[in-house]
């Protein structure tokens, strides 16, 4: 008895270590975020308020999920996942301002929240140990799918159902590393392919193709947006500048003044270290879900969902929504969260009890 009891006060120091080291690195993250928005802002005299929103959302979101995540492992995924089918369907464009229409939309917001609640839908699957309820969890990811689907965004659509796969296959994952390393290369793929398309570093018929899957209008905003960041590499042109200095979106009528890629504006508004601060976000995220003590299932069920709305923002605007940024900071927390009940099979208690030799 007086080996179980060392071994388990030793594993819960050691998970106590994990979570003080990465909620320092999350409170350094975006609490530089923030204060280099507003040093941005001053030295362009720029609008930093969007971007301080963006981290607020993040941080109450995260302190939400993790308290509701130890409460209701179950219950408080489950209940976001409904929260966010229903505010797509209830508020299509999830925010004030003007409204563009074709070729952008809103597409990337709804497909990001509709990610978000298949992934918090997974998260609860695996979290659950009724094989019913978690059929009945991941049919509720699979809805997510089918709105997304309805209101016409493709790119939600095969979002959720990736997220869902992913989630399935999570579950015969031994090693949490590998997949958070697939992870981060995926973003990272991504977010340069964005960067070369932008920059015309890609073979002429290739970008061709990418141009007229994106739209033309689409990489004119991101040319802008390199262009802005070559003249001002270090500290950009300001938050919230890019939409009167955009040459693209002033001749846009009912332009929402973003260039619909998160990287591509904050190396236009903040610079190079902005970028670097949007990365080390990304960053944080995948730490911190390395370093969680949840099962490996939940942990990368909310890692795949989370670069999916990485990808959907680095070719959209979805990061502009306090919907979505909100709702991100919501599911980090509650699959970083520790419930108050044991998941993982009582392993250590056995091996320790289990006589030597």
């Amino acid at each position: 008895m007086g080996s179980t009891r060392s071994v388990s006060a030793a594993g819960a120091a050691a998970e106590d270590d994990r979570r003080n080291v990465s909620d320092a690195v999350g409170v350094a993250v975006l609490g530089g975020c923030a204060v280099w928005s507003l040093i941005t802002a001053a030295a362009h005299d720029g609008r930093p308020e969007g971007a301080l929103l963006a981290v607020l959302a993040v941080a109450a979101g995260h302190a939400a999920g993790r308290i509701t995540g130890a409460l209701l492992p179950v219950a408080a995924p489950c209940a976001a996942t409904v929260a966010g089918i229903s505010l797509t369907v209830a508020v299509p464009h999830l925010g004030p301002g003007p409204q563009p229409g074709p070729p952008l939309g809103h597409t990337g917001a709804t497909a990001a929240l509709l990610t978000l609640a298949a992934g918090a839908a997974c998260c609860a699957a695996w979290a659950t140990p009724v094989p019913a309820n978690r059929l009945a969890l991941r049919a509720l990811a699979a809805a997510a799918a089918v709105t997304a689907a309805a209101l016409g965004s493709l790119t939600g659509a095969l979002a959720c159902a990736l997220v869902l796969l992913a989630s399935i296959a999570a579950g015969r994952m031994q090693r949490r590393g590998a997949g958070i390393a697939g992870l981060a290369v995926a973003a990272a793929a991504v977010t340069g392919g964005t960067w070369a398309v932008a920059a015309k570093i890609l073979p002429d018929g290739l970008t061709l193709s990418l141009e007229g899957q994106l739209t033309g209008h689409r990489v004119e905003l991101w040319r802008d947006a390199l262009r802005m960041a070559g003249q001002e590499p270090m500290v950009g042109v300001g938050p919230g500048r890019f939409g009167e200095l955009s040459p693209t979106a002033v001749e846009t009528l009912a332009s929402d003044g973003k260039p619909h890629s998160a990287l591509l504006q904050q190396a236009a508004e903040q610079g190079v270290v902005g970028v670097l601060l949007l990365g080390a976000a990304f960053g944080w995220v995948l730490f911190a879900l390395w370093r969680a003590a949840r099962p490996t299932p939940v942990v990368l069920t909310a890692g795949a969902a989370l670069t999916a709305l990485a990808v959907v923002a680095a070719v959209g605007n979805a990061l502009s929504f306090t919907a979505v940024t909100a709702g991100a900071g919501l599911l980090i927390g509650l699959s970083t969260a520790r419930p108050l009940r044991d998941e993982e099979p009582r392993r250590v208690q056995a091996t320790a009890s289990r006589p030597e030799g």
